[in-house]
C-alpha cells in the first residue's frame, strides 16, 4: 500500500525538469523516510525549500559578484558547496537533510551565476549568443545524462557523491587562474586599474601578444590612482531606464518558469519517462531556435514571438482542453514547453546585456531568482493538494499576455557593447520594431556634379571649404553687379 500511494505521487507533475529528476532518482531515500501516504506533504515542501535556496543564492552570490568579482564569487560558491554535497550523503533524517539542501542550492546557483557573468563579459559582442547557447547545450547534456547516471548508482547517496565529485573537478578553475581569470570590464568598471592591466597583461602573455604601450590608454581613462568604487541593486533607485528594463524582463522570466507546469500537467498522461525526454527534447530545440533567430531578428523581436506563441498555447490549453484529442494536446503542450523555456532563456541573456557591468552580478541575480520563485509556485499548490491548479494557469496566462505590450519598450542590444557604467545602461534606447531607421535619400535640392574642394566627411576641411564657397560667391556678386552698371 505504501509503495502504491508513493508511485501515485510520482505520477504528479513538477515545476521543472530538475524537480522531476529529484523526485525519479530519490525513489529509495523516500521510502527509507517515509515521505509517502500522509507523509507525502514532505515532498513539495523540500521541492519549495531547495528553489527557495536557489533563490537566495542567486541574490546573495550576485552582490558578492559586484563587490568581489566574478572569481571571487566563484571560489566562495564552490567552497560552500563541496563539504555540504559530502554533508548530504550522510544525512541522517528529513530535516538535516532539507536544511542542508538549501544552503546547497544556495551554493549551486553562485556556481552558475558567477560562470554566467564571466563568459558573458570575456565575449566580443559577435559571439555572444553562441558561448551562451552552448553553456545552454552543456546544462541540457547534463539533464539527459541525469537519469542514465541515477540508473548506474542505484542509491541516492552514491549519486550524491558522483556530484560531489563533479563539483570537484571544478576546483581546477580555482587552482588554475587561467581557466578562470578575472573579468577585466568589471576591474576598469570600477576603477581597479592595476588588476585589470595585470590580468590583460596575463591575457596578452597567453595569446603570445606584445602589450608595448597598449596600456595608456587606460592610464588616460583616470588621473592619478583613482578609489575603486563599487555598487548595488540599490543604485538603480536614481535610474530612469535600467531599473524599467529589470523589471520587465524579470516579469517575463518568472511568467516563462511559472507557466511551464501548465503544459507539464498535460505530458504525464503519457506516463513514465517519456513526459521528462519530451521536455527535455523542447529545450534542445528552444536553443536551436535561439541560436538561428536571435541574432537574425535581434532580442525584443524574438523575445516578444515566443512570448505571443506561450501565450497562445496556454489559452488553448485553458479553453479547449475537453474538446482537443489526446495527440493534439500533447502537441500543444511540447510547443508551449519549447516557447517556455525559450521565453526564459532569452530573457536572462536579454537581461544580461541590458544590466551595466557594475550591477549585472546583483541585477541578474534578482532575475534568476524570480525565475526560482515563478518555478516554486506549483509545488505550492502541490503542497497544497492541487486545489487551485486552474487559477494557477488562468493567471500566469493573463500575465503572458500583459508581458507582451511591456516587451516593446525594451531596447535592442543585438551586436552592440555592454554597457559598463550607470550612464551607459541609461542610454540604450528604444528602436522601432520593425522599420529599420534609414537615412532620407530624397535631397531638398537639386544638386549637380559635386564640388572637388567640399568633403563633407572631413570637419576640418568643411570650415576652409566653406570660406572659399562664400568668396568665390561675394567675388561673383561684385561681377554681375559691375555688368548691371555697365
Amino acid at each position: 500500500m505504501a509503495w502504491t500511494c508513493h508511485m501515485v505521487r510520482m505520477d504528479t507533475p513538477h515545476p521543472s525538469l530538475h524537480c522531476n529528476m529529484v523526485m525519479a532518482v530519490n525513489c529509495v531515500l523516500f521510502c527509507q523516510w517515509h515521505l509517502v501516504c500522509e507523509n507525502g506533504w514532505k515532498v513539495p515542501l523540500e521541492q519549495i525549500c531547495y528553489l527557495i535556496g536557489w533563490l537566495w543564492g542567486y541574490i546573495i552570490f550576485g552582490l558578492v559578484c559586484d563587490r568581489f568579482g566574478r572569481r571571487n564569487g566563484f571560489i566562495s560558491a564552490l567552497v560552500v558547496a563541496l563539504p555540504l554535497g559530502v554533508a548530504l550523503c550522510f544525512s541522517p533524517g528529513y530535516l538535516s537533510f532539507m536544511a542542508i539542501r538549501i544552503v546547497f542550492g544556495a551554493a549551486l546557483s553562485g556556481i552558475f551565476l558567477s560562470f554566467y557573468i564571466a563568459r558573458l563579459e570575456l565575449c566580443p559582442p559577435g559571439l555572444r549568443l553562441m558561448i551562451t547557447m552552448i553553456g545552454g547545450f552543456f546544462w541540457l547534456g547534463g539533464e539527459l545524462l541525469l537519469p542514465g547516471v541515477a540508473v548506474l548508482c542505484s542509491d541516492w547517496k552514491v549519486l550524491q557523491g558522483a556530484i560531489s565529485g563533479a563539483l570537484l573537478l571544478l576546483s581546477g578553475y580555482w587552482c588554475c587562474h587561467l581557466l578562470f581569470p578575472e573579468s577585466p570590464r568589471w576591474l576598469l568598471a570600477t576603477r581597479q586599474l592595476n588588476r585589470c592591466k595585470a590580468e590583460l597583461c596575463l591575457f596578452s602573455r597567453a595569446n603570445g601578444i606584445d602589450t608595448g604601450e597598449d596600456f595608456a590608454e587606460i592610464d588616460s581613462l583616470w588621473r592619478g590612482f583613482p578609489r575603486p568604487r563599487y555598487y548595488s541593486f540599490c543604485s538603480l533607485v536614481g535610474t530612469r531606464l535600467i531599473w524599467r528594463n529589470a523589471l520587465i524582463l524579470g516579469f517575463t522570466t518568472f511568467i516563462g518558469s511559472g507557466i511551464r507546469p501548465c503544459f507539464a500537467r498535460n505530458l504525464m498522461a503519457l506516463g513514465g519517462s517519456t513526459p521528462y525526454f519530451l521536455q527535455a527534447g523542447s529545450e534542445v530545440l528552444a536553443c536551436i531556435s535561439l541560436c538561428i533567430t536571435v541574432n537574425h531578428w535581434g532580442r525584443r523581436a524574438v523575445l516578444l514571438l515566443f512570448t505571443i506563441l506561450t501565450g497562445f498555447c496556454s489559452l488553448l490549453l485553458l479553453a479547449l482542453t475537453q474538446y482537443l484529442f489526446t495527440a493534439v494536446s500533447i502537441a500543444i503542450s511540447v510547443l508551449g514547453s519549447l516557447s517556455s523555456h525559450a521565453v526564459v532563456m532569452l530573457s536572462v541573456f536579454y537581461a544580461s546585456e541590458v544590466l551595466p557591468t557594475v550591477i549585472r552580478g546583483s541585477g541578474l541575480g534578482i532575475i534568476l531568482g524570480l525565475s526560482m520563485l515563478g518555478r516554486a509556485s506549483f509545488p505550492m499548490i502541490v503542497l497544497q493538494q492541487r486545489s487551485g491548479f486552474f487559477l494557477h494557469h488562468v493567471v500566469f496566462s493573463s500575465f503572458c499576455i500583459l508581458s507582451v505590450l511591456s516587451l516593446l519598450l525594451l531596447p535592442e542590444t543585438k551586436r552592440k557593447a555592454l554597457p559598463d557604467t550607470l550612464r551607459q545602461g541609461e542610454g540604450l534606447r528604444r528602436p522601432p520594431l520593425l522599420l529599420q531607421a534609414t537615412q532620407d535619400a530624397v535631397p531638398l535640392l537639386s544638386h549637380g556634379k559635386p564640388r572637388a574642394d567640399y568633403n563633407p566627411d572631413s570637419y576640418a576641411q568643411l570650415a576652409s571649404s566653406t570660406k572659399k564657397m562664400i568668396r568665390s560667391n561675394s567675388t561673383h556678386g561684385q561681377d554681375n553687379k559691375a555688368l548691371t552698371n555697365d
